[in-house]
């Protein structure tokens, strides 16, 4: 469903609407986010607002403040980390983002403690390091999915048909969250060529310990391997129409197959997940 749009409202957000699949985890957020953007609310004011209203402990560990607040060749990163000021403009993109740190609190902060950590270790000259590119990437792009083994192994082995068609079924019993702030304003214009890189926890969807639980999983020894597979995010069960017909599936230029040079997944020699 679409909200209006009143004359108050800033330009960027017209194309912001709720009750797509994929925001699921966000739902709880959406009617304070429109009431906030009906009223000319930017996303620092508003994100501020809804923070206040959350349970002190579940309150993201970090206010949000205008990107002019931060310090010119001042790191983004290490900015939150010491200010615990997250710096955002009015724009689709820095709204989403303010809603993980909402929404997944625990989460981002470990990332963002990662990525200072490398900062301080080897400055923000050059490229980036392994780690904070994969932990940027993860932020920006990522997706966390809890599934049955069958789902997890023919995801690795970038068997679409048998992901998408032959185990369709199992759909119904994983879990799939959108945790990249890019990624969710790209799927406000879906295009079926829209794919997340994901990571597949073990053990089942922690329901209402998700953020806790997800916040464990980042670990710096293991993320710097960029541990993800792709996804593309059009082709899940329910999210959109159209892979109703399994032609949709036959577009090699999206559901590309593997190329016999892939990783050999870690799950192989982990414990099975189940849901």
């Amino acid at each position: 469903m679409t909200d209006p749009a009143p004359a108050s409202r800033p330009d960027w957000a017209a194309t912001l609407h709720w009750g797509l699949p994929w925001q699921w985890h966000l739902t709880a957020c959406a009617p304070m986010v429109s009431q906030s953007l009906a009223r000319g609310r930017g996303v620092v004011e508003l994100a501020n607002q809804i923070a206040q209203q959350l349970p002190e402990p579940t309150r993201p560990g970090v206010r949000f403040t205008a990107q002019s607040n931060l310090p010119p060749g001042q790191a983004y990163e290490a900015f939150i980390f010491q200010t615990r000021l997250c710096p955002s403009r009015d724009n689709l993109h820095d709204l989403f983002n303010a809603l993980t740190w909402l929404v997944l609190p625990r989460t981002k902060a470990r990332l963002n403690a990662l990525q200072a950590g490398e900062i301080e270790r080897c400055g923000v000259v050059g490229r980036r390091g392994p780690l904070r590119d994969a932990l940027t990437l993860f932020d920006e792009n990522g997706a966390v999915l809890w599934a049955p083994p069958a789902l997890r192994q023919a995801l690795v082995e970038r068997d679409w048909r048998r992901l998408f068609i032959g185990h369709r079924a199992l759909w119904a019993q994983a879990r799939l969250l959108v945790f990249g702030h890019a990624l969710q304003e790209k799927l406000l214009q879906p295009r079926k060529a829209l794919t997340a890189h994901v990571y597949l926890p073990q053990g089942r969807w922690p329901r209402l310990q998700m953020d806790e639980a997800l916040a464990q999983e980042v670990q710096a020894s293991s993320w710097s391997e960029k541990p993800y597979w792709p996804l593309p995010l059009l082709g899940v069960p329910g999210w959109y129409l159209p892979n109703e017909n399994f032609s949709f599936y036959d577009d090699a230029s999206v559901f590309r197959p593997a190329d016999g040079k892939a990783r050999k997944p870690q799950l192989e020699k982990a414990r099975p997940a189940s849901i």
